[in-house]
């Protein structure tokens, strides 16, 4: 295991490796699979911070186009959801999804948020919310919270 982890930081010490695998996880992070890329974008700045901006950057993209996946996922889950939606759930079901409708595209702004974000993104597509203002609002969403973390990280870094 010890093997693993220091081949991991030499990867990630060369920058073309480096940001492909942000890339990669950050896309991953944001569908349903239980992934996280905010360990890799921190240890990924802590190691090599010249690329503080395209990190960011990287990320962002990734983590949106990851939403936009979840997005085209749920467009084309209309019929197989409607076919499969127990009845005496449906009001619950029913009040959410007008509220999603009500909010529209700005519903993805929270796609950032742990374990709601990602189901929001696949229900945007299953509403047929329109899919550019839905991933505007992904990023925007997605690229305050990497900037929060990011410039936090080295808040604590700088003066713990």
């Amino acid at each position: 295991m010890d093997n693993f982890f220091q081949s991991l930081l030499v990867q990630l010490s060369d920058p073309s490796y480096a940001l492909a695998l942000l890339f990669v996880v950050s896309l991953l992070a944001a569908t349903l699979v239980p992934l996280g890329s905010e360990p890799l974008l921190l240890g990924l700045i802590t190691l090599q911070p010249d690329l503080l901006w395209p990190a960011l950057g990287v990320v962002t993209v990734g983590n949106t186009l990851g939403g936009v996946v979840g997005w085209w996922m749920g467009r084309g889950t209309g019929r197989w959801m409607a076919q499969r939606l127990d009845p005496e759930r449906t009001a619950r079901y029913a009040r959410a999804l007008r509220w999603l409708e009500k909010l529209g595209p700005a519903a993805c702004l929270g796609a950032w948020l742990p374990v709601i974000g990602d189901p929001l993104c696949v229900l945007a597509g299953y509403l047929r919310l329109p899919l550019l203002p839905c991933a505007a609002y992904m990023a925007v969403g997605k690229g305050l919270r990497y900037l929060v973390l990011v410039f936090g990280w080295q808040w604590l870094l700088t003066y713990w």
